[in-house]
């Protein structure tokens, strides 16, 4: 049982846990993410290429920079982001999908920091970074003020936040959690809480109060017909913030 102060839900880290054999599989428990990523990581290289100034047409434009991915899981965007040239920590308090993560990366060649540990360790450590990353995770952590006042301890001065989330509606229940784990079984039952979805006001007050401010919010939304995610300014069910640190 989570008491408060808690950062890391022991039962959805063995919910997880119980999956990690497929996090590289498109078609098996984690096939949202893998539909998910190409917008995902379409929207963070374009707000980091603004943001730190890189050349658009390299192949690794974010050569230099040192990067985060909170709650990585088995590294679906870790990788991609090593790909774009940064220097990539993914941390995650699942020794599983730490394990899955290292072996995919160590089979594609990719030389990726992983680290079986949680934010609030990796920040008492002093240890900073351009980017942080904390994606589809906050809705999982039990004491979500906590958490966020937290990230801006991993975030070096003029470094940028990026996360992504769920909002707390009657349509995100509907459609995350009815649709995706009961009627489609896009999800395994469970997986989420409703109770602990967060709306984007909550989200951008608990940066803030950890030296983040905001600058973007983005809706991502699922087109049924094609089969495919993309921006939108509906921000009711899926979002993304962006945010810096002076």
């Amino acid at each position: 049982m989570n008491k408060e102060g808690d950062t890391v839900d022991r039962e959805d880290i063995d919910r997880f846990a119980a999956h990690s054999a497929s996090w590289w599989d498109p078609s098996g428990s984690f096939r949202p993410l893998h539909r998910i990523n190409p917008a995902r990581i379409g929207f963070i290289r374009r707000h980091l290429l603004s943001h730190f100034r890189r050349d658009a047409r390299s192949l690794r434009p974010f050569d230099g920079l040192t990067l985060v991915d909170i709650g990585c899981g088995g590294g679906l965007v870790a990788e991609p982001m090593a790909r774009l040239g940064f220097s990539v920590t993914g941390i995650d308090a699942g020794a599983e999908a730490i394990d899955a993560a290292r072996v995919h990366a160590n089979a594609s060649g990719l030389g990726i920091d992983y680290r079986v540990t949680t934010a609030d360790a990796v920040a008492r450590t002093g240890e900073r970074f351009d980017v942080a990353l904390a994606l589809e995770l906050v809705e999982h952590v039990p004491d979500r003020d906590l958490f966020l006042a937290g990230l801006g301890r991993l975030v070096k001065p003029g470094g940028v936040f990026i996360g992504a989330t769920l909002n707390r509606t009657t349509r995100s229940y509907a459609l995350a959690i009815v649709g995706a784990e009961y009627l489609l079984g896009w999800l395994p039952r469970g997986t989420h809480d409703w109770n602990r979805f967060v709306r984007p006001s909550e989200f951008v007050l608990g940066l803030r109060r950890g030296g983040l401010t905001a600058t973007q919010l983005t809706g991502l939304g699922y087109d049924l017909l094609n089969r495919k995610w993309s921006e939108t300014a509906d921000l009711s069910v899926n979002y993304m913030v962006v945010a810096v640190r002076q």
